[in-house]
């Protein structure tokens, strides 16, 4: 605040584990700026972190950072804009999650603001983000920027604290745990301490012996299912009330969920899952075609057959094939959690363009952009909290912080199950698993 009321500018970083309130200084922060009639631009580097910001968005989104970006990048912000005056009259940028986003994101973003504030100060071109005050915030535990194809080390070098901006940050650790101040019942508040506990143990690498990447670890017996059978059939029942999902039991759907490491694992149980619901359905199928974009369009679409794209799954775009048990050409949808419980929303079918780096070509999508989600990948779960979690773990995790993620989506240990498969046929369970933890992303802190 210091900071902001002298309009010196500064970067600093609040890093912190889920519980200790992060989510409630960037409140106090914006209500405490704007109560004066200051501007406060509060960004996340993903969409599920941006909706719990006040007037929060994407980081891309306000600051129109490329899709592909190098060390050179600039944001496509104009001088005397109207976002950039908006920048410009900004006291503050909280900046959520910024260990997920690649380092030269941020880093466009601080050669676009000086580019902007040395208008009214020439001096500025030579400060971090043109004189900008921004708070950094986010935990380097949790799964970092994927980068595709890299290694190791090229994922810790896409990090923020790898930046020539992490000289001029001022870290500021966030250490105790403040959901045990709402819990009464001292067995309670024990039980919940001990399980933070382990779980912050394991996303520092420390259970299972010295860690210098992978490691196996041992886990509670009480979390660990036993696989009596189908595998499939197991977790389901361990996480959700019922195989059969009636009407009256959606509000129980609402914060479960099976996580996996591995798209392919959730389009199983995902499949599974609207098996098992009576009402019949109805399968909406994408139109694909080659992207005129693609400078190569011509020469491609002769090549490609439209089966082929039809059989191609990207993340963030949906699959060719979506069942549904209700609706038509536009999607009536109820909100179900968050500030917009109960809302109606109108979802319509739209065109996408995968950016897929693996891809050696470029097609499009006409499809409903959503996909059914009784489960979701551990990427996809980053940033949210949920009240019962199925870890279905048919293949270990194999990135830094995935199991820590996973395992701290709930808050306490009676809500965490996880079923641990000795190979991908499910044939024969375990109680351990393998840990990843890249220490040395942990080491300037």
């Amino acid at each position: 605040m210091s900071s902001v009321h002298s309009n010196y500018g500064g970067i600093f970083f609040v890093y912190g584990y889920g519980g200790t309130g992060k989510t409630f200084i960037w409140r106090a922060l914006s209500a405490g700026i704007r109560s004066k009639g200051d501007i406060v631009l509060n960004v996340a580097s993903g969409g599920i972190a941006s909706l719990l910001l006040p007037g929060g968005i994407t980081a891309h989104s306000r600051f129109k950072i490329l899709i592909i970006v190098n060390e050179d990048s600039m944001c496509n912000i104009k001088p005397g804009s109207a976002l950039a005056e908006l920048i410009v009259r900004a006291k503050l940028i909280i900046w959520d999650e910024a260990p997920m986003i690649h380092k030269h994101c941020i880093e466009a973003v601080d050669r676009t603001l000086r580019d902007i504030m040395r208008v009214s100060d020439q001096l500025n071109m030579n400060k971090p983000f043109g004189g900008k005050t921004v708070v950094f915030g986010g935990d380097f535990r949790q799964i970092l920027h994927v980068v595709p194809k890299g290694s190791r080390q090229d994922v810790v070098n896409a990090t923020i604290n790898s930046s020539y901006l992490w000289k001029s940050c001022t870290v500021v650790s966030l250490t105790k745990n403040m959901r045990l101040l709402n819990v009464e019942n001292v067995d309670e508040a024990s039980k919940l301490k001990e399980f933070s506990s382990w779980v912050a143990s394991i996303g520092d690498g420390v259970v299972g012996g010295p860690n210098d990447g992978e490691v196996s670890i041992q886990l509670h017996a009480d979390i660990v299912l036993s696989n009596s059978g189908d595998p499939l059939r197991t977790i389901v029942s361990n996480v959700y009330p019922s195989y059969m999902i009636p009407e009256e039991l959606i509000s129980c759907l609402h914060g479960r969920a099976i996580l996996a490491p591995t798209l392919e694992v959730v389009d199983e149980v995902n499949q599974f899952m609207i098996s098992l619901d009576q009402p019949p359905g109805r399968v909406y199928l994408s139109s694909d075609s080659i992207s005129k974009s693609d400078f190569t369009s011509n020469g491609l679409a002769e090549i490609h057959s439209v089966e082929f794209l039809n059989s191609l799954k990207c993340s963030g775009t949906p699959n060719h094939e979506l069942l549904l048990k209700v609706g038509d050409y536009v999607l009536e949808g109820r909100v179900l959690g968050s500030h917009n419980i109960g809302h109606k929303v109108l979802i319509p079918r739209m065109s996408l363009i995968p950016s897929d780096p693996r891809l050696p070509f470029k097609f499009q999508r006409r499809q409903f952009p959503l996909t059914v989600s009784y489960a979701m990948t551990i990427n996809k779960s980053q940033g949210q909290s949920l009240s019962h979690v199925g870890l279905f773990l048919r293949k270990p995790a194999f990135n830094h912080g995935q199991l820590y993620v996973a395992i701290s989506r709930v808050t306490s240990r009676e809500c965490l199950k996880i079923l641990v498969c000795k190979d991908e046929q499910g044939e024969g369970y375990g109680d351990s698993t393998v840990n990843i933890v890249y220490k040395e992303v942990l080491q300037n802190l």
